[in-house]
């Protein structure tokens, strides 16, 4: 089913997995958090089998070449604050590696656009807040 939306921020899990995400599925505008860019960052030091390495780099490079992506700014840990308070409601801890979903959640509150996830259960809690689309 073709995506609802025109513009959305996508998150690492979608930019992990892109090339087995049919495309028709994404809004035509995407755009990511900086957020994204620390974690697939991060990647590459993660993982002792040098093949996953180089395929991990390459993720990165190519994702910093095709995106200006998000920045973390004022409106953004504003937006957090409302992410952190909806998450402890729920009864949800935003700590830990869950802060890195929760900060790219209030890029996209604060962008006022949709979030497109592959773990969309993750995010249930912040349905007032923003529009959590799952992509299969």
């Amino acid at each position: 089913m073709p995506s609802p939306h025109v513009r959305g921020v996508l998150d690492t899990s979608v930019i992990i997995d892109l090339e087995r995400i049919e495309l028709d599925d994404l809004p035509a505008e995407v755009a990511v958090s900086a957020v994204t860019l620390a974690e697939l960052a991060a990647g590459p030091h993660a993982t002792d089998d040098p093949a996953e390495r180089a395929r991990r780099q390459d993720r990165i490079q190519r994702v910093e070449a095709a995106f200006d992506p998000l920045p973390v700014d004022a409106a953004v840990a504003r937006a957090y604050g409302l992410v952190f308070a909806a998450a402890i409601s729920a009864g949800r801890s935003p700590r830990g590696r869950r802060a890195f979903d929760m900060l790219i959640a209030a890029t996209a509150v604060a962008a006022g656009l949709p979030l497109y996830t592959r773990n969309s259960a993750d995010l249930a809690e912040l349905g007032g807040l923003v529009e959590v689309v799952q992509v299969t």
